[in-house]
């Protein structure tokens, strides 16, 4: 089951303090709520756009301990499995796109992903 945002619980320090090298700033201090996200496994949000209706997604991963292991990401959006997409990340990396999420959520109380992580999902970086 995916795990709510707003009901969600920090880590423990001794989680946290693996991935503590890879972030710095203010993005320690969300460090715990993304590690207990990360480790949910799944997460539904809706992707924002512009001058049209959010499309629902669902987001799965694989989850393992350590911050270099690699991560797979897969989206489905719209319960469309014609509409799915993967990506591979390392866990530091994908664990900071969770913190965007979270802040985001924060800030919009709407769970979607940043622009940089679609960008890597659709292979858009440059």
């Amino acid at each position: 089951m995916p795990e709510t945002l707003d009901r969600i619980q920090p880590a423990p320090t001794r989680d946290v303090n693996v991935y503590l090298p890879y972030y710095q700033g203010n993005r320690r201090n969300l460090l715990p709520l993304a590690i207990s996200l990360y480790r949910s496994g799944a997460v539904e949000g809706q992707r924002g756009i512009e001058g049209g209706e959010s499309i629902p997604f669902i987001a799965t991963w694989n989850v393992s301990s350590l911050p270099a292991d690699l991560t797979r990401c897969r989206l489905q959006f719209d319960g469309n499995p014609e509409l799915s997409y993967e990506v591979m990340m390392t866990n530091f990396e994908f664990i900071g796109f969770l913190i965007e999420l979270i802040t985001s959520f924060q800030h919009s109380h709407l769970t979607d992903f940043s622009k940089g992580f679609y960008h890597k999902l659709l292979r858009l970086e440059g």
